[in-house]
């Protein structure tokens, strides 16, 4: 992959071992929780987690935005559980065909119709977790930002749900 300005880099540590993150990566009902910025809500998440598979998850937006949906497909490049998930981010329509940006209702030029993310994760300790996670193919600035100040939110409603669940625990 070739490293462009307009990527997005984010590192993280969540105070939980690896094991817990790479699930909130790869479970649905750990998806539902945190998918989407502040506001939104993940209420559909399905995961087909093996090369060529794929993660379909769906976002609403709040009522005063409109309450939107915007469906999503991972597909799932290399995968090494629990340190390394590559996939490729897609827009899609409600049954998981691929939309481009715009027929998603993305406002913002720059996001790629195809969208090279990479996740990896490192034990720091026994019991925390460091992602290092790098999203490829922004054409502007603005796109860029963007999408990053949505990832930020995202994880940080992962850092509530990793801290507060151990793996296994259920609801």
């Amino acid at each position: 992959m070739a490293e462009s300005s307009f990527d997005v880099h984010v590192v993280r540590e969540f105070d939980a071992p690896i094991e817990r993150v790479w699930a909130a990566w790869t479970t649905p009902s750990d998806l539902r929780e945190w998918w989407g910025p502040d506001g939104f809500t993940c209420p559909r998440a399905e995961a087909d987690v093996r090369p060529g598979g794929r993660i379909l998850v769906t976002m609403r937006a709040p009522d005063d935005w409109g309450g939107f949906e915007q469906h999503s497909a991972w597909e799932i490049v290399e995968l090494e559980a629990p340190r390394l998930l590559r996939y490729v981010f897609r827009f899609t329509d409600a049954a998981g065909a691929p939309i481009t940006p715009a027929d998603a209702g993305i406002p913002a030029d720059g996001i790629p119709e195809r969208g090279e993310h990479e996740v990896v994760l490192s034990e720091v300790g026994d019991e925390r977790t460091r992602l290092d996670m790098t999203e490829h193919g922004y054409t502007t600035v603005d796109a860029r930002d963007m999408s990053q100040a949505g990832l930020e939110q995202c994880l940080d409603k992962m850092a509530a749900l990793v801290d507060r669940r151990p793996l296994g625990s259920g609801r």
